[in-house]
């Protein structure tokens, strides 16, 4: 057998996997709500920068600057103005590019980029760049083609990009001249480390704060389930268990036990418990009435058992019948269905040379049935050796039958008299089957079929129809 398994542990694991389960998802959907607000943020930021920075351009100016590769006045000042945006705004590079294709080399085109006075005091190459110089292998062909796409764009365009420059996220805004002509694009890029920094923080808040409330939820959870669930179902199993225990015991009813789990949860719980309570009591008074009805079924089989002889003893069951007459030979037999039953035959020699034969079954089985049988063979019988004719003796134990039979029980009837010296007889058959005979000549049987009577015991003065029959030597009946 598999080792039994505690509801307590699995109840516990399935909190505990609930729980897990529950804190992912929530975690998650925080997780992405707070990741879109974080760059929601930053695109709010950059567009900011970017739609400040673009009012200090003199677009058709640029243009001729770029064209031209010399540096004006208006440059001058725009490349002082995205120094000091670079110098006052967290960010990580503000410049402005001429997207030109989509190979992988030379795909961009420097215009100027803004540094701090710290970036100029260092390594003023890295930082600044040169009019009309090429970029080189800077941006892969993905990113260019990002850059090229955005000059149609007449919003600020987002994404995040790996390039020689960092890992960043870059917001990129075209500058138009006068006839509305995209001549360069003017690019903002945050650090996506400072957002990384940002999202792990908010991660290690959340597992922590999943880990203690997911700790607190099983451990209030399992409280609750162990209190109104798992204690119930095993003061149950302890009572059952019980049960068992002593039905292996117990000799006699009463010594049976079942303790009474005492559970008062007012749920489903108690119920339950009621229910079994009332079920193990009512088994166990079933079981105290069922000793008592074996008893009695015993005690009825022992009365049965003699009426069973009775009513064999009652019918001829010595053959031969009679050992002094051998012109012919009878033989009969009865196998009730139950104990006792309303089958039943007879035969009785009428005179020195007349037999009278009777075959019976009364309607229905068992006692009634039986008590029946004994009245009207005993009837039929009486009457018979009275003399007359079938048809008075049927007709007579008919009207006895009728007699004060609330019942309505019945019987049929097949009476013959039969005379050894002529072989012939005269039979009334009151509802009961054909008679069949043997017939030596040809040596096979046949129905003797004719009108039936009325069965008896159903209504009085009715009358009975008599039909005549004859035995050659060697001929046969089977009734």
């Amino acid at each position: 057998m598999n080792k039994q398994k505690s509801i307590g542990k699995a109840l516990l694991t399935g909190v505990a996997i609930f729980a897990l389960w529950t804190t992912l998802i929530l975690g998650a959907i925080g997780f992405m709500t707070y990741f879109n607000g974080v760059i929601g943020r930053y695109k709010t930021y950059l567009n900011d920068i970017l739609a400040l920075t673009l009012t200090e351009i003199d677009a058709d100016d640029m243009e001729k600057c770029i064209n031209s590769t010399t540096k004006s006045e208006s440059f001058e000042k725009t490349q002082d103005f995205l120094n000091r945006v670079k110098e006052n705004y967290d960010i990580e590079y503000i410049y402005i590019v001429k997207p030109l294709n989509t190979d992988d080399i030379d795909n961009m085109m420097n215009v100027m980029a803004g540094i701090t006075r710290q970036e100029a005091a260092t390594d003023f190459d890295f930082y600044s760049v040169k009019l009309g110089e090429k970029t080189g292998d800077g941006y892969t062909s993905d990113v260019a083609a990002k850059y090229l796409a955005s000059l149609d764009s007449h919003e600020t365009t987002y994404f995040s990009n790996k390039t020689e420059f960092g890992y960043d996220y870059t917001g990129i805004i075209p500058i138009r001249n006068s006839a509305g002509k995209a001549i360069a694009a003017l690019a903002c890029d945050v650090s996506m480390n400072n957002v990384r920094k940002i999202i792990d923080f908010y991660l290690m808040i959340m597992i922590l704060a999943g880990l203690i409330l997911g700790a607190i939820t099983i451990a209030i959870a399992y409280k609750w389930l162990h209190r109104r669930v798992i204690d119930p179902i095993k003061r149950l199993e302890s009572s059952s268990a019980s049960f068992v225990a002593s039905n292996k015991t117990a000799e006699t009813p009463a010594e049976l036990k079942y303790d009474d789990p005492d559970i008062h949860t007012n749920d489903e719980m108690e119920s339950l418990s009621n229910s079994l309570t009332d079920m193990f009591n009512n088994m166990k008074n079933y079981m105290s009435d069922l000793v008592t009805v074996t008893k009695e079924k015993e005690r009825i089989g022992s009365e049965l058992t003699v009426a069973t002889k009775i009513q064999a003893d009652m019918l001829p069951k010595i053959f031969p019948a009679f050992p002094g007459r051998n012109e012919f030979d009878l033989y009969a037999s009865m196998d009730p269905a139950k104990e006792v039953g309303g089958d039943f035959y007879d035969f009785f020699m009428l005179d020195d040379h007349r037999i009278g034969l009777v075959i019976a079954d009364v309607a229905g089985k068992g006692v009634p049935a039986a008590l029946f049988m004994v009245i009207s063979t005993t009837l039929l019988k009486n009457r018979a050796l009275m003399g007359g004719t079938p048809s008075e003796i049927v007709g007579y134990v008919n009207e006895q039958l009728n007699e004060g039979n609330e019942a309505d029980m019945f019987v049929t009837i097949w009476y013959a008299e039969f005379d050894l010296f002529t072989g012939k007889g005269i039979a009334v058959n009151a509802g009961h089957e054909h008679p069949a005979i043997y017939r030596a000549e040809t040596g096979r049987y046949e129905l003797d079929v004719y009108r039936h009577s009325p069965i008896c015991g159903t209504m009085p003065g009715m009358s009975f129809r008599e039909h005549e029959f004859e035995l050659k030597p060697g001929d046969r009946m089977f009734v």
